[in-house]
């Protein structure tokens, strides 16, 4: 996929704010720092599209950018570390549980994990809460460049024997560094095709 167009269209603190439903939705979350603007960033090819913070837990609102004039890429609020009240991330988790569970043009998040790191409860137990509700999703393990071939392959051994624990199947999977730029083409790849099966089912 050529990435022709990027454009942030808004900021929205709930589902009812969001735009129409009328074009196919990719979301992408994780928990805080673990490299979601970079990324995104990175697919679309510019460098200041979403914003990128020191401070984890930054995003805080659903935010949208229109794609090719065809499809939304939807920035959506980490998990963890946010420093904020109590009742500020309780709003944001209901806020995006709702878009997760009711966004009726969500055709697939991606959950970012940062593969330095060893499995992460708080990672296993959103995925599980995906599956359970029969939300399509990815796996993106982020920061690849920080680790040897070999350490990388054993860090997704790590999470994928953690999931067969109840999992029958893996989600698809990639692999992304913002430092030298892969995982952008198979990504985008990715998104395409799933487009396509979307509006040959619409």
């Amino acid at each position: 996929m050529i990435i022709r167009s990027a454009s942030f269209t808004g900021s929205s603190p709930s589902l009812k704010q969001c735009p129409d439903p009328v074009k196919p939705e990719f979301g992408f979350i994780g928990r805080s720092n673990v490299g979601k603007s970079s990324l995104i960033n990175l697919l679309t090819g510019n460098s200041r599209l979403a914003k990128i913070s020191g401070n984890p837990g930054k995003t805080k609102t659903i935010n949208h950018f229109l794609i090719n004039e065809t499809w939304y890429l939807v920035d959506l609020p980490g998990y963890g570390f946010a420093r904020a009240p109590k009742s500020a991330r309780e709003r944001w988790t209901r806020a995006v549980e709702e878009y997760i569970l009711k966004r009726e043009n969500l055709v697939c998040l991606f959950v970012l994990l940062d593969s330095r790191l060893k499995p992460q409860k708080s990672d296993l137990l959103f995925m599980e809460f995906l599956g359970m509700n029969y939300i399509p999703f990815a796996r993106v393990f982020t920061k690849s460049d920080k680790l040897s071939s070999a350490a990388l392959e054993q860090s997704i051994q790590n999470y994928d024997s953690e999931m067969f624990k109840a999992w029958e199947s893996l989600p698809s999977t990639f692999v992304s560094s913002v430092v030298n730029k892969t995982g952008r083409e198979e990504i985008l790849y990715f998104i395409e095709e799933t487009i396509n099966n979307f509006s040959n089912t619409v």
